[in-house]
């Protein structure tokens, strides 16, 4: 199981190290295939500006959740990062299905399962998180994460759906995983 400390250092490394882990969440979830990584210095990033009342729980300590309302529709779940004061996060974008995928359907809606959490917003549905669960601990209930057995094929590429410091590769994925929010260019894997 993950617990805090692992995710007590930089964003940078924790990222890549979270894809092929396991997130259930009440015990649904999946394994994790794609991430998005977001520091401090980072102007796409929500404590980029500072901290707020909305975004505090960015601000540490490491190992708890940041959940946000993206575009006032859908949660979104963040892994904080780092020493306690830094703004370091990384938003969970898709996970391959594996428990609990009855329960996801009926939260979803949708039979397919590729559908089922390809996406943030996706995600969190399917897993039941809400603002609820903002600043709780990833290493306690409901919250379960369990390391990854083997390392698949890393690939990068730029991140989705932002449009300041776009242009950086902070956005990790299984190659070829059909479980993606959306496919990676063409580059080289890590």
């Amino acid at each position: 199981m993950l617990r805090r400390d692992f995710f007590a250092r930089s964003v940078h490394d924790v990222a890549p190290e979270l894809i092929g882990a396991t997130l259930l969440v009440a015990g649904v979830g999946g394994v994790i295939v794609e991430v998005e990584a977001y520091d401090e210095e980072d102007p796409a990033s929500h404590g980029f500006r500072g901290q707020t009342a909305r975004n505090a729980p960015m601000f540490g300590p490491a190992g708890f959740a940041y959940i946000y309302r993206s575009y006032g529709i859908h949660w979104c779940l963040n892994f904080v990062c780092d020493e306690p004061g830094r703004a370091d996060a990384i938003l969970i974008r898709a996970l391959e299905p594996t428990h609990g995928l009855e329960r996801m359907r009926e939260r979803r809606h949708v039979d397919a399962e590729r559908a089922l959490c390809s996406g943030p917003g996706k995600l969190c549905q399917a897993l039941g998180v809400t603002l609820a669960h903002n600043a709780a601990a990833l290493d306690e209930p409901p919250f379960e994460l369990l390391a990854r057995k083997t390392t698949p094929r890393i690939v990068t590429g730029p991140r989705v759906g932002i449009t300041r410091a776009a242009e950086l590769p902070w956005r990790y994925g299984v190659e070829g995983s059909p479980f993606l929010s959306r496919p990676f260019p063409r580059r080289t894997g890590l």
